[in-house]
Parts: C-alpha cells; sequence; structure tokens
C-alpha cells in the first residue's frame, strides 16, 4: 500500500453542548493509540464532565513511520488536538509490550530490565517508559516508538503528553469499579483484535492479561482458560463485560451459550455524561475513560 494512499475514517463523534474552545486551558485531553484505531476525549475537571468523544479507525499500517504518517495527518485536519492550551494531556498506547511490577519491587534503573522477560525491545526505537497504578500499588512498564513519542513531544512542545499504557488504564478503570462491589467477578474487555481479562479480590488485583484474538472460538477458550485457573464456574460465576460487542451481536448470543452469568459493566461512576452521550453504550470505551485516572 503506497504511503499517500493511507486514509481513516471517523466512525463516532459525540460532542456536548457545553464543550467551549475558549476554555481548553480547563480541559484534560485523553488519547487512545492503537495499531488500528485511535481515539480521544475531552473532560472538563472542576466537574469530571466528559465533553467529547470521538473514534477512528486506521488503516492497515505496516510500520510506525506509516502510523506517525497518518496521525500528522489526522491531527492537521482536527480542530483541537493540536492545541497546547490544555491542562493536561494523557496519551495511553496499546500494544503488546508490557508487564505489571509490583511497586515494593520497582527499581527505576532496571526499568529495562522488566520487559526482557515478555518482549523483544529495540532500544534503538523504542522507549521503555513507567506509569504508576495507585489501586493496584505496582508500576506499569511498557514499551513505545521513540519516534511517536518523539513525534508527539513535538506536537505539544510546551505542554508533554503523560504517557501510559492501555492496561494500566484497564486495571485502574476495573478496580475502581469492583471496589463497590461485594463479589468478585470476571471482568473482561473486548477490544478490536484483542481479549482483556482481569480479576480482582478484597481490593487487590488477582490476575490481568491480553490475548490476541484471531478467530471467535480464541474468546471463549482464552476465557475458559482463566476462569479454569481462577477456580471460576463459568455456569455460577459473574462475568461483567466491557467493549466493542453489542446486546444482541452474535458474539454475544455465543459467550452466553458458555458463560450464564453474563452482564454489561457501566461508565465510570466518577465521570459524568450529558443526555448527548446516550446513544453511545455504556459498556463502549471503557479504556479509553479510565484514562483519566492516570496521573
Amino acid at each position: 500500500m503506497e504511503t499517500t494512499t493511507l486514509t481513516y475514517k471517523l466512525i463516532r463523534k459525540i460532542k456536548d453542548d457545553l464543550f467551549d474552545e475558549e476554555f481548553l486551558h480547563q480541559y484534560h485531553l485523553l488519547i487512545n493509540i492503537g495499531a488500528r484505531d485511535f481515539q480521544l476525549s475531552v473532560i472538563r475537571t472542576e466537574d469530571e464532565k466528559v465533553l467529547l468523544l470521538e473514534d477512528f479507525v486506521l488503516p492497515n499500517l505496516t510500520s510506525n513511520e506509516e502510523l506517525i504518517h497518518i496521525l500528522d495527518q489526522l491531527f492537521d485536519s482536527h480542530a483541537l488536538l493540536k492545541a497546547n492550551f490544555w491542562k493536561k494531556i494523557k496519551v495511553s498506547i496499546k500494544n503488546p509490550k508490557f508487564v505489571q511490577v509490583p511497586q515494593a519491587l520497582f527499581a527505576e534503573a532496571s526499568i529495562a530490565d522488566y520487559l526482557k522477560f515478555n518482549a523483544h525491545i529495540d532500544p534503538t526505537k523504542e522507549d521503555v517508559l513507567a506509569s504508576f497504578n495507585e489501586r493496584s500499588q505496582a508500576v506499569t512498564v511498557f514499551a513505545m516508538s521513540s519516534s511517536l513519542r518523539a513525534w508527539l513531544n513535538s506536537v505539544y512542545p510546551n505542554n508533554p503528553p503523560v504517557y501510559t499504557h492501555q492496561s494500566a488504564a484497564l486495571i485502574e478503570g476495573t478496580m475502581q469499579f469492583a471496589e463497590k462491589r461485594k463479589d468478585n467477578p470476571l471482568y473482561i474487555y473486548v477490544d478490536r483484535f484483542k481479549l482483556h481479562i482481569l480479576a480482582c479480590r478484597d481490593k487487590k488485583l488477582l490476575y490481568y492479561n491480553q490475548f490476541a484474538i484471531k478467530q471467535f472460538s480464541d474468546y471463549i477458550k482464552y476465557i475458559m482458560l482463566v476462569m479454569k485457573s481462577l477456580n471460576m464456574d463459568q455456569q455460577t460465576s459473574q462475568v461483567i463485560l466491557w467493549g466493542y460487542i453489542g446486546k444482541n451481536s452474535p458474539h454475544y448470543h455465543e459467550f452466553y451459550k458458555y458463560i450464564s452469568n453474563v452482564t454489561f459493566g457501566g461508565e465510570p461512576d466518577d465521570l459524568n455524561f450529558s443526555y448527548a452521550f446516550d446513544e453511545v453504550p455504556e459498556h463502549h470505551y471503557f479504556d479509553l475513560y479510565s484514562i483519566h485516572l492516570i496521573h
């Protein structure tokens, strides 16, 4: 595919009438970057109100250079993304190069060593970063493209983004959700091309992992595998589901064949949404919204 033919597509946009470009200095900009998609959200910090949501599908990219090229096009054509007046900018990276390290064992000098156990890192092309997870008392160590990070820093020279990882956002969001429950369900986030599974117990993270999905049977295979390892029963254990899956979709009905107690999760409790967001299913964009919990 020629780089010049690469295009992106806006598939959803919700804008609250209260959004005001004159007050960007009071807003947080949340950005979620994957290999095939890109989302952004804007939150007014004074009342944690979500004012803007946009979801883009990216083409089938084969390199970080192509990703930066398409993002450069998207940012150039966007009315807000290149503004430098945001109160804070938070960028979450979606990739499989991450590891969770207990805070008590984390040493900044060893940051690159933590990833060697489960990912190959090219230090000439990738930066290794860390993101603190307050609720799990852990540090998410992750890699991201050096050129992508340099490009984003160049877009916001006076307001460098806070970088985090999708796993950190999902863990923080799920643990916040779990705090108000008395039971211990299995939590599932269905992303595009990925499955995330989490479990919490006694306000502690018990399990987190992500799985690449190549065919639908992979969903059931991995869920059953994790449930078995956690001694959960597929007939009686509660499962909370977030992500890109509809209540009337074949995927959901297939889930229900194998797991009896499936219910959809909601939006983060501490965020506020106006009627403009009523058309967005509450279980969508949980990873994007949860970025706001990362400091």
